[in-house]
């Protein structure tokens, strides 16, 4: 939720409004209801905002007189307190002169209180947003101190909630300050200027060297360094990183949409995760280990805690690690967790599973596991954000950038590093099926190779999307791990097209499910392999004879050389021979495609669905 970058550097003409633009335009993935920029210049603060996507705040600066600046801050929304406006729109000013700026992103819950105290002391408010109330409280603070971190400080200790918060002032013209708490910032270090942002793409273009911040704590920067102090005011230092990728991995490559370039990507996101998961004697490792072997061994219970699409890789993880380990498994979602009394001690293994680190129903999951001493494992694809710093483990997704909001290479990233967790704690255990992890990790390097080849092969896929872009309903069925890639398939077409989709576990057909079934109605079957054990083959081939005898359409997700499925199906779109439990990795493909050139054809915003945000950080 929300989009935040700042920057100061030389007086160069143009620069910094460039830099916070460009920066926008990267981080637009994570709120597009409207976009602002505010500018220091001359003694005053200039600022420019609007409603809507990135483009109505171009057109409206390119029409403007805008002052020369070496330091700015910029802001694109995703909207919680107040409608998509103009004038909810940030940045937002404080004070009667109007001469501090700042940009939010998270939610202020004491908002209501502080409010009331300043319209008691005549202020006035311009806005239906929580992140005003901050800004004139720092204006206050400012003419008290003379001070703008120490202002900053002195605000932050009042607010309660999750937050980050950039602000600039027009008597400290070279500074920027911000402050985290339960929401993301990173620094970016350059020569003679310096950067701040939600995530490294605002900057990325720029400087690779970035800046951890820990929890609670307020970073000052100027041209010419940074310093960092905790909410207390105790001197503190972040943790220096270098960003692994550059510029171009968060352009679209010649592709029409983001999300069509990151299907493409998928077969790097595999083979990127998958490396450097051996030490020299051939024995799984994960990225950072911050508990005993010991102490691992000793767990009897697992929780995967996940929301949305994270929450269907830990479906599939939930088979793959059950049969592995034979440590029971179970998926919980995030916002759900705190809620339902998990039976949780010392010897429970709760792995969070999040793309950006910072899912707030996600990171408040984990914190309750380990206030009931539960031991964390994260799951992540960004370095350095909140959930992987506070658990005691981290296993990184090495996926890149994922600007589309629909999740896909982030997808088969997380459950790769789902697979190779569970080989991870089987070899720990000594379980039987750690002497197979050799073979399963073979198996799994081969994986890009065959998504390659699946990509090469999607054209029937477009077809049928464009075919059925008039269609109001889509049913998708699987069993054993084609049954989260069955709700992962519905999810991507309610997303992306607008239309009712739901996915069925095959063996609830019967139970009720079937009732939808007319002539007509699509319905996408994930066909475990003719290898899967118990029969389930054969009893999902069944299931399709049972609705193409009510009249549905059958689009039948099948391997290669499984003849079974021909006689039922009105489509049969084929994919790779594999293990029964590694088949996710490309049943998912065709699906994302599908719902892509559904979405396309509609004539729809594939990358920035309505209502959406890529990384949903308030609860």
């Amino acid at each position: 939720m929300c989009g935040i970058v700042g920057y100061v550097g030389p007086d160069v003409d143009g620069k910094a409004l460039g830099v916070v633009m460009e920066g926008l335009a990267r981080l637009e993935y994570r709120g597009y209801d409207s976009a602002g920029v505010a500018l220091v210049s001359q003694d005053e603060v200039f600022t420019a905002k609007r409603a809507g996507k990135l483009a109505n705040l171009t057109a409206a600066l390119e029409g403007a007189t805008v002052p020369t600046s070496r330091t700015a801050i910029g802001h694109t929304r995703w909207a919680t307190h107040g409608g998509p406006t103009d004038a909810n729109a940030h940045p937002h000013r404080g004070g009667p002169d109007g001469k501090l700026a700042v940009v939010h992103n998270g939610i202020i819950e004491n908002f209501h209180a502080l409010k009331n105290e300043l319209i008691a002391e005549g202020v006035t408010f311009t806005s239906e947003t929580d992140t005003e109330v901050s800004a004139h409280l720092l204006a206050r603070a400012f003419a008290a101190t003379g001070d703008l971190t120490e202002a900053m400080r002195d605000v932050v200790n009042r607010l309660e909630g999750a937050f980050t918060l950039l602000t600039v002032h027009a008597d400290d013209a070279d500074t920027v300050v911000a402050a985290r708490r339960n929401s993301p910032l990173v620094v970016g270090v350059g020569e003679g200027e310096n950067f701040l942002g939600s995530d490294v793409a605002a900057f990325i273009g720029y400087t690779k060297h970035a800046v951890e911040l820990e929890q609670d704590q307020i970073v000052t920067i100027t041209p010419q360094g940074y310093s960092i102090v905790g909410f207390d005011g105790t001197p503190a230092q972040g943790k220096d990183y270098e960003v692994t990728w550059d510029a171009a991995a968060a352009e679209k490559g010649g592709y029409e949409t983001f999300m069509e370039k990151e299907i493409h990507d998928q077969p790097a996101a595999v083979r990127d995760t998958l490396l450097g998961r051996t030490d020299e004697d051939g024995r799984l490792v994960l990225d950072e280990l911050r508990i005993s072997e010991e102490e691992l061994r000793e767990v009897n219970r697992i929780y995967v805690v996940a929301c949305g699409t994270a929450a269907y890789a830990g479906m599939v993880a939930k088979y793959a690690i059950e049969h592995w380990t034979r440590i029971p498994v179970e998926v919980s979602l995030a916002h759900e967790f705190r809620y339902c009394d998990p039976i949780v001690d010392a010897r429970t293994l709760v792995v969070s599973i999040s793309q950006s680190g910072e899912t707030m129903d996600t990171l408040m999951a984990v914190k309750h596991a380990k206030d009931l001493g539960a031991r964390t494992i994260s799951i992540c694809n960004t370095h350095g954000s909140t959930i992987p710093r506070g658990s005691d483990a981290v296993l990184y997704t090495h996926a890149g950038p994922e600007i589309a909001v629909a999740s896909t290479k982030a997808f088969v990233a997380q459950i790769t590093a789902c697979y190779v967790l569970g080989l991870y704690l089987a070899q720990l255990r000594g379980q039987t099926y750690a002497d197979d992890a050799k073979q399963v990790m073979a198996e799994l390097h081969e994986m890009p190779e065959h998504i390659e080849t699946l990509l090469a092969s999607t054209d029937r896929v477009e077809e049928i999307a464009r075919f059925m872009a008039d269609s109001r309903s889509v049913l998708f069925l699987g069993r054993h791990v084609g049954y989260p890639i069955a709700m992962e398939g519905a999810l991507k077409l309610k997303e992306l097209a607008y239309i009712h989709a739901e996915g069925f576990a095959a063996g609830e057909l019967k139970h009720g499910p079937i009732a939808l079934i007319e002539p007509g109605q699509p319905v996408f079957v994930v066909v475990p392999g003719p290898d899967t054990p118990h029969g389930l083959h054969k009893k999902v081939v069944s299931n399709i004879q049972e609705i193409r005898a009510r009249g549905a359409r059958t689009l039948v997700i099948a391997e290669e050389g499984d003849e079974d499925v021909v006689p039922f199906a009105d489509e049969v779109i084929r994919v790779p021979k594999t293990s029964p439990l590694l088949q996710p990795l490309l049943t998912v493909i065709p699906l994302q495609v599908f719902a892509l050139h559904l979405s396309t054809a509609k004539g729809l915003d594939v990358d920035q669905p309505r209502n959406l945000a890529k990384s949903v950080t308030v609860e």
